[in-house]
């Protein structure tokens, strides 16, 4: 469907864009729908309440967690490395397009215009951190903001959730233009399509982590006519901070996909129109230098949201903190 999608926006097919642009919509409700009901006919009782005392503290210096952290990122990237370098050894794939970890080193560390070379890529990497980082923490934001509002206007959800689950369904290749035409080739639509991206798993996460509030501390509020407001700061937005700290790490690949994609076909600059520039020019180097940014960039982000939720968890609900 995505091929079919570009096709037609190439051929300026505006009836076929549409058209397919409304059945992956309709089948992305349908599925949802479906899952939906599966959950809710298997869910049993609401959650117990969290009897788990907070963990005890992790035993040795900060010093020594650190190297401990230091170790396994180190053994990580050796194990990123070796897969890398063997699978194009065992393919015999060719040094022109494929490249090794060790010309992505020579390209940016040793070579005689390594400094130029780095240039280039940190000018791009800056242009795409600009408009990711506000458009994924606008989409996180507006995400759990309309599921705490549907929390305490159910009604709404028949109207907003099918919004919703449309909106994201789309192709970002049939969306991105649409925003980009509506918006500018600025900042503002890059942000925007990034929001979108991140706005649907936060808005889904935080819904379902609401629902995890446990029900005897919801009954005992009720049974002294405690406002819904305080429900919801004291039992029921505890209880969905896991699940909003799970959407944000995932949200992270998504919204640097997303910021590529929108520099790729909308603003012309960053590291999605890099990477786009250097394929067509055949400049793998550079090409693959970016994949490593890129890359890079995703894990560094899902770190740092993980140390932020547990920073929070830690203050706010210790027993959500995972062993």
């Amino acid at each position: 469907m995505g091929v079919l999608a570009l096709r037609a926006m190439r051929g300026l097919d505006v009836e076929a864009t549409w058209a397919i642009a409304l059945i992956a919509a309709a089948v992305s409700m349908l599925a949802y729908g479906v899952i939906g009901w599966v959950a809710q006919t298997n869910a049993g009782a609401r959650p117990e309440i969290l009897m788990a005392p907070p963990p005890a503290p992790a035993r040795g210096s900060t010093l020594t967690r650190g190297m401990k952290t230091l170790a396994l990122v180190a053994i990580t990237a050796a194990l990123v490395i070796g897969v890398w370098w063997t699978l194009m050894e065992v393919f015999s794939l060719s040094r022109f397009f494929a490249k090794r970890p060790d010309d992505v080193w020579r390209y940016l560390i040793t070579a005689p215009n390594a400094g130029a070379n780095r240039a280039v890529l940190w000018a791009a990497t800056s242009a795409s951190l600009e408009q990711v980082i506000p458009g994924y923490l606008a989409g996180l934001a507006l995400g759990a903001a309309t599921a705490l509002l549907l929390t305490l206007a159910p009604a709404l959800a028949g109207g907003v959730l099918p919004l919703a689950i449309a909106l994201r369904s789309v192709p970002i290749v049939t969306t991105a233009p649409l925003i980009v035409l509506a918006l500018g080739r600025g900042a503002a639509g890059s942000i925007t399509i990034v929001a979108v991206m991140t706005f649907f798993p936060a808005l889904v996460a935080c819904l379902q982590g609401l629902r995890q509030a446990p029900g005897q501390v919801l009954d005992v509020m009720r049974l002294y006519a405690t406002n819904p407001l305080a429900r919801l700061w004291h039992a029921q937005i505890p209880a969905m901070l896991p699940a909003f700290f799970a959407a944000a790490r995932l949200s992270v690949p998504a919204a640097i996909l997303a910021v590529t994609v929108a520099e790729w076909l909308a603003t012309g600059r960053g590291l999605g129109a890099l990477m786009a520039l250097t394929a067509s020019t055949s400049d793998y180097n550079l090409l693959w230098s970016a994949i490593v940014v890129v890359t890079l960039g995703a894990c560094i982000g899902y770190g740092l949201v993980s140390m932020v939720e547990r920073a929070v968890l830690a203050r706010v609900a210790p027993e959500q903190l995972r062993s």
